[in-house]
């Protein structure tokens, strides 16, 4: 049964631990029918599914101190990459009001969060759903000491919640390897409050799917997520579009059944093509993709028609590409991205990523 968000705010605890420490690695994800536009307080305007990465991944450790007293604004120091970041705190502050009413014991102690990231920073990854996720699961650790009757279960799907809080795509960076996330009628399960491992028949050719990301522009993005997701308020072709995701995650369920790679080939290319065409008709408008975007998105084209094989592109909100491909493929495709795709890339980076299984406890 689906969870409220009173199933998420705590009685009590018993007691307070007086210090302790805890580790969680978080990947990142990349949606396959994408989300766009929010309502308030983080809930998606229409759902969603992803595959969970492997290699991109942040791992968070939090150390946890408990005050003399409680106090009166949260007590925390930050560190990335082994350096005090000042200006990350700000969003950790805005996360922890947002979740304080669920986490009760947060300005009971002093935190020291050190965080770190597989991928390069700035290497034009998004990095806010793995990080939010895996601060969310540290976060869920120390209340399951404070309370170990917690099930594995009301663990996972409150750290969802909770990540969801910081950022909307972190709601899909704790379970793997395919999650879901938003209510859909198809998907009894399903919640606007927390993502779930997808609850159906999955196919074995997905089982070891590839994603080569291909790094076009690392630069800082263009408009932040927050902006663009707002842009769908009063936008004219919104509602067309939240209903299209509605059809594209019902098609998708006999698709991972049967294993049927064309299928899945068009639905993933026609929602990132949608994602930025949705960008490119809002106001003010914006054209994310780069000229080498569109050479890689033609060339995979053509590809995959003398090729006989099912390699095809997704999008996020920005310029890079994610090249997804069945395993059994890996040869004919990467070869075809090293001698024709990594030209167009910065200094020819990219990484090698895959389908992975969800976050761990380090």
């Amino acid at each position: 049964m689906a969870m409220t968000e009173n199933d998420f705010i705590p009685s009590s605890y018993a007691e307070l631990k007086v210090s302790g420490n805890t580790t969680w690695k978080s990947p990142s994800n990349i949606a396959l029918v994408k989300y766009w536009g929010k309502k308030e307080n983080q809930i998606p305007a229409n759902p969603s599914v992803s595959l969970t990465l492997d290699v991109c991944a942040t791992t968070t450790s939090i150390s946890y101190t408990k005050l003399n007293e409680k106090a009166t604004d949260f007590s925390f120091e930050l560190f990335f990459e082994g350096t005090a970041k000042e200006d990350f705190k700000p969003k950790i502050h805005t996360f922890f009001r947002r979740i304080e009413k669920y986490l009760p014991f947060l300005k009971n102690y002093h935190l020291v969060i050190e965080t770190s990231n597989s991928f390069p920073h700035s290497s034009g990854i998004a990095s806010s759903a793995s990080g939010m996720g895996a601060l969310a699961l540290c976060l869920m650790d120390i209340e399951k000491r404070l309370n170990p009757e917690i099930t594995k279960d009301c663990f996972n799907r409150k750290a969802s919640f909770l990540a969801r809080l910081g950022s909307g795509s972190a709601a899909r960076s704790i379970n793997g390897s395919i999650v879901q996330w938003g209510k859909h009628a198809d998907i009894p399960e399903s919640s606007d409050l927390y993502g779930i491992e997808y609850p159906y028949k999955i196919h074995s050719v997905f089982e070891d799917y590839q994603d080569t990301i291909l790094l076009v522009d690392k630069g800082q993005k263009q408009v932040s997520s927050t902006v663009g997701h707002d842009l769908m308020h009063n936008h004219p072709f919104a509602n067309q579009r939240f209903a299209q995701a509605h059809t594209n995650l019902t098609e998708l369920k006999s698709i991972f059944e049967k294993g049927n790679l064309e299928e899945f080939v068009k639905i993933v290319e026609n929602e990132a093509l949608t994602l930025h065409a949705m960008m490119m008709t809002s106001q003010p408008y914006f054209i994310l993709m780069k000229p080498n975007t569109l050479e890689i998105i033609n060339k995979i084209w053509a590809f995959r028609k003398t090729s006989n094989t099912h390699v095809c592109f997704t999008l996020d909100a920005g310029a890079n590409v994610h090249v997804l491909y069945p395993k059994k493929e890996k040869e004919a495709v990467y070869g075809f991205i090293k001698t024709e795709l990594l030209k167009h890339c910065e200094n020819g980076q990219h990484i090698c990523d895959r389908l992975g299984v969800g976050a761990k406890k380090c």
